[in-house]
């Protein structure tokens, strides 16, 4: 498993320890819990005579999940990981459902209200919100860790695929294009375009070649847009056949296969919408930032036989790779689930209030979402409980345990084990 973050007590961080190590201090009253999630110690005693070596935070972002990863530069090994899970497209149908529910409101019988339009401008740089949540949430896990770990650089994956390379593989004047990487990045994208399976007979799980959808023989060009992955098998039954002809008795495959070619890639928009904002935001933690490519990230990570993970892409983002070393890693997973809603007023799905939602959210020291162990000592509801909490002014508090939830403890047999921050955990 990853190993365990440590500080000293005047919060100087040290190199992580192997958790058998985390155990031995605990046990020998050395050191405690400063942190669950991602679990922290926190010594009782000052070593500002111990050195440290330097880590590098690496960044592999994605539109639904983004991948971390702490490497030790000197030796490679990855020390920590996690999977992001972000939330950005359940924000698009939130804002999607109060706008229509505004418009609604609008446009009934109620007092005239003259269009505003002086405040609707929107600053330079500006980003919906549905994307900006990706680069919160990655700037909250950097400047979290950076608090916990000794790193010194940060590499991110800038761009998915080189779409200049894309459009023309001729194109000269960068080194690593007319290198090993060539191919990378176009392959790279079309994995994620056609996902990872056969155009024609959907197989998965087997060499995928690169095919041309009208062949080069009938005048058919290498723009990305002519270009899917077929099995050896398809690709030698279509040679250089129009795609016409070769899919005439399957005329719903054909038109599926032609409107994919044309189309874009959401996932793909989404992160090169975000990249060069969260650059900004890693700049401005003053630690020297790397970038890379996709095809960059895919290379590395082939050349030394891993698997393909969120975390693992990660650990290969930029040519400061080394040979890794990933024995015994488990990621931490997290889940973005935001901190709530202002909303006063709750409705159903036509838009009319059915409920109200009390403003105060912090009853007995306790919040929504807190994650607490409950002892109950006696009565029908006699056992231990850890789960999230829900929170009531009565103080008869609901727990969300792995067997469900367990309705009617009360706050007095609660004790925090990790304050609600915004995110799920699991491993």
């Amino acid at each position: 498993m990853s190993k365990v973050l440590v500080i000293d007590t005047n919060k100087r961080p040290l190199d992580p320890i192997h958790p058998a190590q985390a155990r031995q201090l605990l046990r020998n009253d050395k050191a405690a819990i400063l942190y669950r999630f991602p679990f922290t110690l926190i010594l009782k005693e000052s070593r500002p005579e111990v050195s440290v070596q330097p880590l590098r935070f690496k960044i592999d972002p994605g539109a639904k999940t983004t991948g971390l990863a702490l490497l030790n530069d000197k030796t490679g090994e990855v020390v920590w990981a996690a999977e992001l899970q972000h939330r950005g497209f359940a924000i698009r149908e939130s804002l999607i459902s109060r706008r229509q529910l505004r418009r609604s409101r609008r446009n009934r019988k109620t007092r005239y209200r003259a269009p505003r339009f002086n405040n609707r401008t929107k600053p330079k740089g500006w980003l919906p919100p549905s994307l900006m949540s990706r680069v919160y949430n990655i700037e909250t896990w950097v400047k979290r860790l950076c608090k916990l770990a000794p790193i010194t650089g940060i590499s991110q994956e800038l761009v998915k695929f080189d779409t200049q390379l894309i459009q023309n593989p001729e194109i000269s004047g960068k080194e690593y294009q007319q290198g090993t990487l060539a191919g990378y990045e176009t392959r790279e994208y079309l994995l994620d375009k056609w996902l990872r399976q056969c155009a024609y007979c959907k197989i998965k799980d087997v060499p995928l070649q690169i095919e041309h959808i009208h062949p080069r023989s009938l005048g058919g060009s290498n723009r990305i847009s002519n270009l899917c992955l077929a099995c050896e098998k398809c690709n030698l039954k279509k040679g250089n056949k129009p795609i016409e002809l070769f899919l005439k008795n399957k005329p719903d495959l054909l038109k599926k296969i032609l409107s994919q070619a044309k189309k874009p890639l959401a996932d793909t928009t989404a992160v090169n919408a975000t990249r060069f904002k969260l650059l900004e935001v890693l700049k401005a933690t003053e630690l020297p930032v790397e970038t890379g490519s996709g095809g960059l990230t895919k290379f590395n990570r082939t050349q030394q036989g891993l698997d393909k993970t969120h975390w693992i892409d990660a650990a290969c983002v930029g040519l400061s790779t080394l040979t890794l070393v990933v024995k015994y890693v488990k990621p931490l997973l997290l889940k973005a689930t935001g901190h709530g809603t202002r909303q006063m007023c709750g409705t159903d799905k036509y838009g009319f209030s059915t409920r109200h939602h009390e403003r105060k959210v912090l009853h007995f020291g306790f919040r929504t979402g807190d994650i607490v162990k409950a002892v109950v000592e006696s009565g029908k509801k006699t056992g231990k409980y850890v789960g999230r909490v829900l929170c009531r002014k009565s103080g008869s508090f609901d727990i969300s345990t792995k067997s469900g939830r367990v309705s009617g403890i009360s706050y007095k047999c609660c004790t925090h084990i990790h304050k609600n921050d915004g995110y799920n955990y699991a491993f």
